[in-house]
This record gives C-alpha cells, sequence and structure tokens, in this order.
C-alpha cells in the first residue's frame, strides 16, 4: 500500500542539501507531490510531500533521511497524511488566490499581527510569506527605510467591502500601506503607466506656486484643496483659479518651473518601468509648461497636461481646450493602451485628487498615492507611507530584481 508523508528539514543553511535529500528520496524510489523552502538569517525551512510507492519500505526512507540530515546538522520530522488528506488539499487549489502587500518605512510585529489576524477574519488562509524589501542596516535613518512583506492567501472573503475597511483603518493606526488584489497573470504583464502630476510626481500644486507668486496663493490653494477633495467639480474651479492668475509674467514661470522638486522615488520608478519596457504618460490636470520639463527629467513617454496661454509675456488667464479634467484622462488612458496594443488590465495609473478617481478605476492597477481621504477610500490600492517606487512591490517586484 503506498504512503504519503510530509518531510520537514530546519537547520542551517547548507550548500548541496537539497541535492542530498532528493537523492536519498530518489534512492527509495519517492515520488515528489510538493516541495517547497525558505531561508530565514541562514537558518533553513524545507517542506517535502512524498509519496512512498506500494512494495517500498517507508522504514527504509527514513533512516536514509535521518542519516543525511544528521550529516547536515538539520532535525527532520516526518508526519503521515492519509489519501483523504491529501485529496483535500488537491481540492483546495482551485480557490481564489490574493496578494496582501505590507508597505511601510520599519516593519513592526504589531503591523504583521494585525494583518495577519485580519485575513484570518475573512476566512483567507496565508500560504506564503515573502520578504521583498532589501536587508538594511540597524541604522538606517528611517526616512530612508522601506520595508515590503508580501502574504499570498487563499480563499473568498465573505465581504471584501469590511475587509478593506479594516485594511485601510490598520494603515492610519499603524502608518502601513496595505494593498489587497487578486494574483493574476497580469499583475506581471502590465506594460504602461499614467500619472498624475502635480502632487504625484512633484511635490507641488503647480497653480498654487503660480498663485503665489501672484500674491493670491491662499485664495487659489483653498479652492485646489477643496478640488481634490473631490468638494467642487474641477472643470469650473480649475477655470476660476486659471483667471486669478491674469496678468503674470512669463519669467515667473522659469523661476518656479526651475524650483519643482520630484517626489520621493521617482526616479528610481521610471528608471524600473523603462528597464522593464513600460510605457509612461504624465496625464495632468496641470499644465504642460512643467510637465514637459518632468517628462525631460524622467524619460516619460507621453504627455498630456492644459495649455497655459501666454500672450505678450503674460498670461491670459483664459483655459484652453480640451480641458485635462477627470474623464479626460480615463479617455486618455483608454487610448493610449489601444495605441499600445494593451488591454486595460496590463495598466497601472497613480494619481492623488478626486479628478484622478475615473482614470485609477479604469486602470487595471489603480493607485492613490499620498492622496486626499476621500480618494484613498475609493481606489482599490493606496500607498501613502513610501514613495513612488513602492508601486514596484504591488507589482511583485524585490529589490534585489533590480537597480534599486
Amino acid at each position: 500500500m503506498r504512503e504519503i508523508v510530509l518531510i520537514n528539514l530546519t537547520g542551517p543553511d547548507r550548500p548541496g542539501l537539497t541535492a542530498s535529500v532528493t537523492g536519498a528520496l530518489a534512492r527509495c524510489g519517492a515520488g515528489i507531490l510538493d516541495i517547497g523552502q525558505a531561508v530565514v538569517h541562514d537558518t533553513l525551512s524545507f517542506g517535502i510531500l512524498v509519496e512512498v510507492p506500494a512494495g517500498s519500505e517507508l522504514s527504509i526512507l527514513q533512516k536514509e533521511l535521518l542519516f543525511v540530515a544528521h550529516g547536515l546538522g538539520q532535525q527532520v520530522r516526518f508526519t503521515s497524511v492519509s489519501e483523504a488528506e491529501y485529496a483535500a488539499w488537491v481540492a483546495d487549489q482551485g480557490k481564489p488566490r490574493y496578494i496582501v502587500t505590507l508597505m511601510t518605512r520599519r516593519v513592526s510585529a504589531a503591523q504583521l499581527e494585525r494583518v495577519s489576524a485580519i485575513t484570518a477574519r475573512h476566512g483567507l488562509e496565508i500560504e506564503q510569506i515573502d520578504r521583498l524589501s532589501g536587508r538594511l542596516p540597524l541604522d538606517t535613518p528611517e526616512a530612508r527605510s522601506k520595508g515590503c512583506i508580501e502574504f499570498s492567501v487563499r480563499g473568498e472573503p465573505a465581504d471584501p467591502a469590511a475587509l478593506r475597511a479594516e485594511f485601510l483603518l490598520t494603515a492610519q493606526e499603524l502608518n502601513v500601506d496595505i494593498g489587497f488584489q487578486l494574483d493574476t497573470l497580469f499583475r506581471r504583464i502590465r506594460r504602461l503607466a499614467v500619472f498624475d502630476m502635480d502632487s504625484t510626481l512633484i511635490e507641488a500644486e503647480v497653480i498654487d506656486e503660480l498663485a503665489k507668486a501672484a500674491g493670491i496663493g491662499d485664495k487659489v490653494a483653498a479652492i485646489t484643496e477643496r478640488a481634490m477633495r473631490g468638494e467642487l467639480d474641477f472643470r469650473a474651479s480649475f477655470k476660476e483659479r486659471l483667471a486669478l492668475l491674469k496678468g503674470l509674467p512669463e519669467e515667473v514661470l522659469e523661476e518656479i518651473g526651475a524650483s519643482l522638486r520630484l517626489t520621493e522615488g521617482a526616479e528610481v520608478l521610471f528608471a524600473e518601468l523603462r528597464r522593464l519596457g513600460y510605457k509612461t504618460a504624465i496625464l495632468s490636470g496641470g499644465f504642460s509648461y512643467f510637465a514637459r520639463q518632468v517628462q525631460a527629467r524622467l524619460g516619460i513617454d507621453y504627455v498630456f497636461a492644459n495649455e497655459l496661454e501666454i500672450v505678450d509675456g503674460k498670461v491670459t488667464g483664459v483655459a484652453v481646450e480640451p480641458i485635462v479634467d477627470g474623464q479626460r484622462k480615463a479617455d486618455l488612458l483608454r487610448q493610449l493602451a489601444e495605441r499600445e496594443g494593451l488591454s486595460l488590465e496590463q495598466t497601472i495609473a497613480v494619481g492623488d485628487g478626486a479628478n484622478d478617481l475615473p482614470m485609477l478605476g479604469l486602470a487595471g492597477l489603480g493607485v492613490a498615492f499620498r492622496a486626499k481621504p476621500l480618494v484613498r477610500q475609493s481606489a482599490r490600492q493606496a500607498i501613502s507611507n513610501l514613495g513612488l517606487d513602492g508601486i514596484l512591490y504591488l507589482l511583485g517586484y524585490r529589490d534585489r530584481d533590480g537597480i534599486r
């Protein structure tokens, strides 16, 4: 009668360990039903599920492995598995898989406890845990730290909205970002990424900076804030703010353009996206005058933004149609995907304001980046604690995979 046995080895990682263990199994004619291993700080955890064919002696296999394990400094444990248990395990492979991505400056036990407790409470079983972030010295300043833990979970949450609400609450309380997405093939074959510019690619709202130079900074900033929160219609508020800038000298634009700072992680993200073959675009409710400068700095393929009309060296305050509002951003995303021969599932959209929500909802991966509360709650994914390069973690990339 055939037997099914789970073999677990733990101990110091050793070169040639896998070959030695599987060699012992081969001599006993065992079949491999499942295998997996992890190494944490040079300590190995190695599991193999094997089928011992009828006519073979399980005791001989155990003796062989005990001898090999002793020579390698490993502890070994054998657990019998019934055919019914194995059949139930096989049946589980039809259940959906999800990826939970925990991103933070410094990973803590409290963060891991909350995330794992939430997944368990919603009927999701953790199958695998991986660290995507690189190893950091203990004295790394927090502002330069990055931590990312990825959970592969199995099952179907009964109430996805309640699950997401718990993740959002935990994110706010523990200064952590938590991604939750279905584990599909598209996760690693996305090829178009589009971005808002102001407060996303750059650390400023340009129209507010122009208003400061015109001496009406507070008035315009208040309108901008309400528009980004979704309290005002973007087109109407844009025209209102632009009209207030009438007469601003063109030299002011040059000064502001020279002072713009890229958002943390932007240069790393775009270098990686280029290396991976992505096309990139700016879809901005800001101004093309500044978007083209950002395009040159980051090597972006496409730019769509609002034209800032200048006559006789001064801003006219007149909005040039078509205005790039929320619907226009979504339309442009669809058009770019068609131009590149991609499905929308293969696209990424990133933004911070309410006018970004249409494109965030349309893209295969929509990310609210350091966004207003309404946007963070409405988007499927949100990053508030790391820089833009945190988006790579949502794609499943490890720090060691690239140039970071």
